[in-house]
């Protein structure tokens, strides 16, 4: 039996001192230096076997920040973990204090191709770290061999054109991962934003709807349908990307930064469908009648493809269990919600009768998030926007 434990951690711009991501932003060295220590306390409290980082600017800051996590946790080892000049002993039941460092782990990064490293107008990436190293090498899903042209119609079933997407906003990261005698195929991803896309006309210096003063309503609304959009069809890459992996029968986790919560339709997409309860009631594709419907037969093969396809995520496990709902990453406007998530795939949930394994806890470190209304907000603006999620999985042999 093989304990262990996965967690995704939206950093919130991690990038060297003195260095401008966005516009007008940058961090001064202390900036970063108080940055860096509470990111690094933060993956200490983890102690994750595998970690997924979003919005990573630059691999080398990142590095920095594992090597002053393992300098805390290295110190706390000292401080905790019995010995002879200790009085106190029996070693088994201080297990969870014992920090694992990542000195040997294995670290994927990938960088976002949009990034063309101009001051001012960066891009982040994301990365993975596996204690356990990886099988083969990572891969990176951000420009498209061919582009996913995504036809419309009418209603009436007139041509109504299509939306083309060539590269995603930010890299997809797929990593196999060797977890006691199974490999786990990992997605890392951080799909577009909620943010408005607002088109700049030829000549202009600014898109007219981020003209605040001069506010355009209808403008910003279809901004928001883009960035939807992009989305969505994000989304659908990635499904696409599980689904070959779940049809190849591997184990699959998929994790991050998902800009939506899990009943949103991108969420959806990425997670799979929910079997109908029956569907011997539903007319065939093919009816002839109104009588001709599925048999029974074909409604236990629909519902096992369906599950068979299907994702779950860890915080609604732990829901389950929990009896209420206590989980959110993200605060804003005082509105609280969860948008970043860890699907499992079947071979993980409860109710399969042959699993690979199973989640025995979920945390969910959100103590440092304010929507701005505390003392403290303006110091948080250098923590993550974030709570970080972790889930504790069990393999059998």
């Amino acid at each position: 039996m093989t304990r262990f434990t996965i967690a995704s951690f939206n950093v919130k711009n991690l990038i060297g001192a003195d260095r401008e991501y966005y516009q007008f932003q940058s961090y001064t060295p202390e900036e970063y230096a108080w940055k860096s220590d509470w990111t690094a306390n933060q993956i200490f409290t983890l102690d994750a076997d595998i970690i997924g980082f979003q919005e990573i600017f630059e691999e080398e800051a990142l590095r920095d920040v594992m090597a002053e996590a393992d300098r805390i946790g290295i110190a706390s080892n000292d401080d905790v973990i019995p010995s002879k000049s200790k009085r106190y002993h029996r070693k088994a039941i201080f297990r969870k204090l014992n920090y694992t460092p990542y000195t040997d782990a294995a670290l994927a990064f990938a960088p976002n191709i949009n990034d063309t490293g101009e001051p001012g107008r960066r891009r982040p990436g994301l990365a993975i770290v596996s204690r356990f190293g990886f099988v083969g090498d990572p891969e990176v899903i951000q420009e498209l061999p061919e582009p996913i042209e995504i036809p419309f119609r009418e209603l009436t079933g007139a041509d109504a054109g299509h939306f083309r997407l060539s590269r995603l906003s930010r890299p997809i990261l797929k990593v196999r991962i060797p977890v006691g005698n199974k490999t786990i195929t990992v997605f890392n991803c951080h799909m577009k934003s909620k943010l408005g896309e607002f088109l700049t006309p030829a000549g202009a210096e600014f898109a007219p709807e981020a003209d605040l003063p001069n506010y355009d309503a209808v403008g910003r609304a279809m901004g928001a349908l883009r960035a939807a959009t992009r989305r969505m069809a994000e989304a659908w890459v990635l499904r696409r990307e599980i689904v070959a992996e779940l049809e190849a029968g591997n184990p699959v986790m998929a994790m991050g930064d998902y800009n939506d919560g899990e009943h949103a339709v991108s969420s959806e997409i990425i997670s799979g469908e929910t079997p109908f309860r029956n569907y011997s009631w539903m007319l065939r594709h093919d009816a002839k009648d109104g009588g001709d419907r599925y048999s029974k037969a074909e409604n236990t093969a629909i519902t096992n493809a369906v599950q068979g396809m299907q994702l779950t995520s860890a915080e609604n496990l732990f829901v389950r269990k929990s009896l209420r709902d206590m989980v959110w990453t993200t605060a804003f406007g005082g509105v609280y919600e969860s948008i970043d998530q860890i699907y499992l795939s079947r071979h993980f949930h409860p109710e399969n009768p042959t699993p690979l394994g199973e989640m025995e806890y979920f945390s969910v470190f959100n103590d440092h998030l304010t929507d701005g209304s505390h003392p403290e907000a303006p110091y948080n603006k250098l923590a993550s926007d974030h709570g970080q999620i972790m889930a504790h999985m069990k393999l059998g042999d």
